[in-house]
């Protein structure tokens, strides 16, 4: 491109349509803070409940896990002890 290959001066716009213009921008920013804050206190909440949840989930956790481990021990302990049956 060169230099020598001029635009053209900007065209006005009516006050009407740049007015309309703003009015929308603006409208579409305090909808979306609007929207924003709204899913956010949802969010808020659904956090607080999955929190409760999982410590709940946690701790019957730890109560399979105890339970898995405690036969686990059991089991060995049977495989462990000799067998009553063994011919010498």
């Amino acid at each position: 491109m060169s230099s020598s290959a001029a635009l053209p001066p900007p065209v006005n716009v009516a006050p009407l349509i740049r007015f309309g213009r703003w009015s929308l921008l603006t409208a579409g920013i305090l909808y979306g803070a609007y929207h924003h804050n709204r899913l956010s206190k949802k969010e808020a909440i659904n956090r607080k409940i999955e929190a409760e949840k999982k410590v709940i989930r946690d701790a019957q956790q730890a109560i399979e896990k105890k339970k898995r481990y405690e036969e686990e021990i059991r089991a060995l302990e049977e495989l462990s002890r000799p067998s009553k049956n063994v011919a010498a």
